[in-house]
Order: C-alpha cells, then structure tokens, then sequence
C-alpha cells in the first residue's frame, strides 16, 4: 500500500479504479506560410468552430451544473472573442508569416506570462483557462476534436497533472468517482466544478502515470489517497463510508423540523444561492428562506445590461416557488473579480478595495433604478426584502433611501402593482460594523458578509494563495465586530443575520447564538448539518 498526501477541495470518500489521463502532447512547429490571408482565414474559421463546441458545452453545463457554473464557459467565449489577444494572433501571422497553430501559442504563452508577472492569485488561475481555450483552437487547426474524457467507459477515479474546466464538463458524471490533480488551486473552476458535482476531490499530489488501472481509495476529508489499500485501510473506509451515510439520513430527519435550540431560541435558517437553479434545493432543504441570492448571475448572462423585464421574471420566479418566505436580493455586487466587458471597467491593482458594490450601483444610478423597479415588481408575487452590498457611511443609506422613494413613485405612476420590500444592508467593512448603530436606524435589519469583514479587517485579500495563512475568520477582532453590529442592531430592534463562509461553521453556532445573531444563510448542503447542531444546542 502506498500513502499520498494532498490537499482537500471537497470532502467524501471513494474507492474505485484509477484512469490516469495522460497529459495533452501537441507538437507545435513553426512554419513559414506564403498565403497570410488564407491562413488568417483559418484561424477564424477555428475560432468560429470552438464557439459553436462552447455553445454546445454551454447547454450540457447548465443542466448538469447550473447556470453559475456553466458561465465558465462565457468566460471561454471571452477570451476566444477578446479584440486585443485575436489581433494578437492575426498580426503574429501577418507581420511574422507564421502559421496559425504557431501565432496561437505564441500570443498564449505571452498574455500568460503577463497576467503571471502581476503576481496576482486569481490571474495566476485564470492562466489555466487561457491555455485550456488556447490548446482547443490548436486542436482544431490540427484537425484533432476528440477529448480525453471520451475513453472513460466505466466508473473511475479520475487522476491527472491538471484537469481543464472544459474537460470537467465533457465528464460523464455517474463515471466520476472522484478527482485527484497535482496541478490547481482550491478557487479554480475545476475545484468549483468538482464541488458541485458532489464528488471527493483532492489537489497538490504528485500524481503517477503508473497509478493507471490501480484500485485507490480517496478521502477527500484528509486529502488522503492510498493506493492499493490493504485489508486492514479497506474496512476502516468501508466503516468511514457507512458511518458518513448513517449522518446523512439523520440529517435527512431533521428536514421538517423548526430550527429551535433545546433552550427556545429560534434561529432563521436560509439558503445562500447564486442562481435559479439553486431554487429547487433551497425548497427541497426547508430552508425558512434565501437569506442571500446574488443578482450578479443576470449581469453576468449576456453582453449586456440584463433589462428591467428580464430580472422582474427572474425575481418572481424565486419568490414564487419560496411560497411567501423571505427573498433577500442583493443588488448587483459586481466589481472586482466579476467585470463583464460591456460595463468598460478599467482593471485595478486592488479590486477588492476599488470600484465595486453599492459604489459602482450609486455611480450608475440608471442600473439601480433597473434593478430597484424589477425588485418592487416581483414584491407583489412573494416576499421580497433586498440588501445592499459594501455599505460604509450613512450618506450611501440615505442616497439608497432616496433611490427607492423615487422607484416607488415611478411605479404608483406607472400603475405597476408592488409590495413593501425591506431595505437592509450589508455588513462588510469594519466602517459599517462600528458604526452600526446609526446605519440600523435607518434600515430594518441588518446582513454580515464575513468573507468580505474578515478580509477588510485583518488586511489580507482572501484571493491570494499566498497569505492564505492569515485569513482567519474566526480571529477575536472579527467576533467582536460581529458581537458589536448585533448588539448595536437589537438595541434598535432591528434583527441581524450571517451570510458568509462563516455562518456555515459548527464550531461557532453556539457562539452566534450565545450573541443573539437572528438568522444563518448558508449554501443548501450545510443547512442540514447547521439545522441538527440548532435543535441539539443546549442554548
């Protein structure tokens, strides 16, 4: 038996036969062309062909991944599209008369080694996309258009150097047992897919092309993997496994019942989603409501501003199908990582701190305006409230109050029938927390972004690998903001809830409670494991 240590992405446990795929060898040559236009015309031509795949992946991912995943490939369809890296190309085969397979991986290789030398994280992963879309135009050009995936015939732990988002996708699902890397970061899309697959997956192994057709072992828990696992390994798994099963049917029995401590004290659990299709599983979980649904999904469907009609539909939908529980929309929180082209946003050395948020919906008042009349429009269908994201003075309160005054008239004047819609904002910054007090006056209720708190607080942007160590969230500055803004709210009578990665840890339930925090809004698959911890709290 051998051991390998890797890092975990998402935890289960499986056991299966390894299928190593080997990694993608292309033999690229330069070679001088006499006819520039004929081959500019075929790197169009295999531009044009890999938007129709995109198009054809695009409907596969969004039924079997959802929308929010599937916009991986957009991102795709960007870089294909993008003016400055195919006139890259074109002037490569143009000005050095160079064949295109050769122009294609030269542009590649030096928008790469541009976004590496920024030493920004999350560029540093997006180069993996870049080089993923790239190497499929070569394939085309080559007239190669099989994929690895396609040789998997039964269920198999899938092992390689690195696994492209665009391969992920071509997976059969039900012969995915699990997924093994050495290359990728836990914020990759292929990490993300993979969490959404539902399947163990660990990253950082120094994988082995001989592990091929081996029998293995995946705790994606540890981040363990043991290849031919003795006797002894394989009944302490199959004992791992069955108790993991066993904990999930007791989840299962706590779905109908209220979110009350063993004490009396109620604790509203909510679901977090960031598209419609998360709808059906925040339902099916009893979630007392979305806590935080992330409108960025609209901004991110198209090439354009999504129009008043288009989120109206999406809004009424939700409240809909959540049959009068609270909805809490989040106005458009794009920005920093999240820049679609149309909105012309120049890059920022600092994206977290820049123009993004209620900053850039202030600034572009028209976009609100959209957004704040399809908002008051599906009020009338369910119970909408919204929120407002990186909030840091009273004057961006008040701006927004007024923003919804105006909304409302124009509504009453347009005859558009609307509800009450609560207004709420977003503790995110330690400006807001500390002067809490004063926004909650003017608001009914009150939501804590941990993710963004703690980032803010402790100066540690949470896209960067490097300084991962210093991003505790459960860091004493942090619970004494959260203590301070609850206390602050109820003061005023106005509730609080948690909307960050931090609302979904077991070992700090029974601290929020102890503070008195109102309201819980987590991804679906930790609201069963939160909703048992609640009714066995002893609080």
């Amino acid at each position: 038996m051998e051991v390998f240590q890797g890092i975990p992405v998402f935890g289960g446990i499986a056991e299966g036969e390894i299928f190593f795929f080997p990694k993608d060898k292309r033999n690229i040559v330069c070679v001088r062309i006499s006819n520039v236009e004929k081959e500019t015309e075929r790197y169009e031509k295999a531009c044009e062909q890999i938007i129709e795949q995109l198009d054809v992946l695009y409907e596969k991912a969004l039924t079997e991944f959802g929308e929010s995943r599937a916009k991986i490939l957009d991102i795709y369809k960007l870089i294909v599209q993008d003016r400055e890296y195919r006139e890259s190309v074109k002037s490569l085969i143009r000005d050095k008369r160079v064949n295109a397979e050769y122009a294609v991986n030269y542009a590649t290789d030096e928008l790469c080694e541009r976004f590496l030398s920024l030493g920004d994280e999350y560029l540093r992963v997006r180069t993996s996309d870049i080089r993923d879309i790239s190497g499929k135009i070569i394939d085309i050009l080559n007239g190669d258009t099989g994929t690895r995936a396609d040789s998997i015939k039964e269920p198999v732990i899938a092992v390689a150097d690195e696994l492209t988002p665009s391969e992920t996708i071509k997976m059969d699902k039900s012969k995915i047992l699990a997924i093994v890397t050495k290359q990728g970061s836990t914020i990759s899309h292929t990490s993300i897919l993979a969490k959404t697959m539902n399947i163990p997956a660990i990253i950082g192994v120094t994988v082995k092309k001989g592990w091929n057709g081996r029998f293995a072992i995946i705790d994606g828990y540890t981040g363990q993997i043991f290849i031919d696992p003795d006797e002894e390994t394989r009944r302490l798994y199959n004992e791992k496994r069955s108790r993991a099963e066993s904990i999930k049917r007791q989840y299962s029995a706590f779905k109908s019942r209220q979110d009350i401590t063993k004490g009396g004290r109620r604790v509203l659990l909510c679901a977090n989603i960031s598209d419609l299709s998360d709808v059906d599983a925040a339902v099916e979980s009893n979630a007392a409501g979305i806590g935080l649904l992330r409108s960025e999904f609209l901004y991110l469907k198209s090439g354009n501003y999504p129009t008043e009609d288009e989120q109206f539909e999406a809004y009424k939908s939700v409240a809909l199908k959540m049959n009068n529980k609270e909805v809490v929309i989040r106005t458009c929180d794009m920005g920093g990582d999240k820049i679609p082209q149309y909105m012309h946003m120049p890059r920022e050395s600092n994206p977290a701190m820049g123009y993004r948020g209620i900053r850039l919906s202030l600034d572009r008042k028209d976009m609100l305006i959209t957004q704040l009349r399809a908002i008051y429009r599906a009020s009338a269908y369910g119970n909408i409230s919204v929120m407002y994201p990186l909030i840091i003075s009273l004057d961006e309160v008040m701006s927004i109050l007024k923003i919804n005054e105006e909304v409302k008239e124009e509504l009453a004047a347009d005859k558009l029938p609307f509800g009450k819609v609560r207004q709420g904002i977003m503790i995110e910054t330690p400006a807001a927390a500390i002067i809490s007090d004063i926004l909650a006056e003017q608001v009914d209720f009150l939501s804590i972004g941990t993710n963004d708190l703690t980032q803010y607080t402790l100066a540690v942007d949470r896209q960067n690998a490097r300084i991962d160590k210093y991003y505790d969230s459960d860091h004493p500055a942090i619970l004494r903001l959260i203590r301070m803004t609850v206390e602050n709210a109820h003061r005023l009578g106005k509730k609080v809830s948690i909307c960050g990665e931090l609302a979904a840890d077991l070992s700090l339930t029974d601290t929020f409670i102890e503070m008195g925090v109102d309201g819980l809004s987590v991804s679906v698959p930790y609201i069963y494991k939160l909703r048992e911890h609640i009714i066995n709290s002893e609080l």
